[in-house]
């Protein structure tokens, strides 16, 4: 059995840090839910999995199904788990994936029809709710421009709820490169700002959400950078109807979303002949 001072660990352990995650093409997808969508990716992607005794047995389908796909399931004790581990409460279950971010021209293929952009984004919870919406929505990509935070990082993993595994997230490019490989692909693109001249309810009705669409969504602090507005063909704002001042970032992100995938459904539907995106 594992402790938290046998090399794997200790090895696996440096994974909770960027700088180590970027230079290894690895990070560490933590609890079952995580595992279990990285395990069920059907990629190729989990490297190794450590569970405590505990854990294995409690999720013994999960452990299972590691194994049949060749993944090596070390046991360790529980100090070594809370050592891979940033939560309060450790789980038990850690796996060491490779790499999921790409870059941009994989994430967005030939023709995506929505995608979510995150520009300077630094809370990780955030940026995990925001790829667990975006694939809610049924997003084609996310996108992290430079200076946002690491989608691989373990409080953005354990946010997405495993939506991290399900589609393309790419990390570190130019706002400024991202907006025009959105544009060459046909895609209208949207601001989200409280501040914007357009509101959501207007901008449907105009019929700008029924088309291809990419999303723009700025930091929790200081919202979307005036430099990223500017790119933007549209600056549109959730309208408020109550008294509450603002939306935070992620819940103002699915609303946007899933504004924008009704729409098009809503507009596949008035075209019998083509089926709903």
């Amino acid at each position: 059995m594992l402790t938290e001072r046998s090399g794997r660990v200790r090895e696996a352990h440096k994974l909770l840090r960027r700088a180590a995650r970027e230079k290894a093409g690895l990070f560490l997808a933590e609890g079952p839910q995580a595992v279990r969508e990285a395990v069920g990716s059907g990629d190729g992607r989990v490297v190794e999995l450590f569970a405590t005794a505990t854990a294995a047995a409690r999720w013994a389908p999960i452990v299972a199904a590691a194994e049949g796909a060749g993944v090596p399931v070390h046991p360790a004790d529980e100090a070594a788990l809370a050592a891979l581990s940033e939560t309060v409460t450790p789980q038990g279950l850690v796996a060491v994936c490779r790499s999921l971010t790409v870059d941009l021209p994989a994430a967005l293929g030939a023709e995506p029809l929505l995608v979510a952009v995150l520009a300077e984004a630094r809370d990780p919870g955030n940026a995990g709710t925001v790829i667990r919406c975006a694939d809610a929505a049924g997003a084609d990509a996310v996108v992290l421009t430079h200076g946002s935070v690491d989608p691989q990082g373990g409080k953005a993993v354990r946010a997405s709820a495993g939506s991290v595994f399900h589609l393309p997230v790419s990390a570190g490019a130019p706002a400024a490169d991202a907006v025009a490989a959105l544009r060459e692909r046909g895609l209208t693109v949207l601001a989200a700002d409280g501040a914007g001249s357009l509101d959501l309810d207007q901008a449907e009705d105009d019929g700008l959400l029924g088309g291809p669409v990419a999303w723009l969504f700025g930091n929790e602090a200081w919202g979307l950078p005036a430099e990223v507005g500017a790119l933007a063909d549209h600056v549109v704002r959730v309208p408020i109807y109550g008294r509450a001042e603002s939306l935070n970032l992620a819940t103002a992100a699915a609303v946007c979303l899933y504004g924008s995938a009704r729409a098009r459904r809503r507009a596949s539907a008035r075209r019998p002949d083509r089926p709903p995106a």
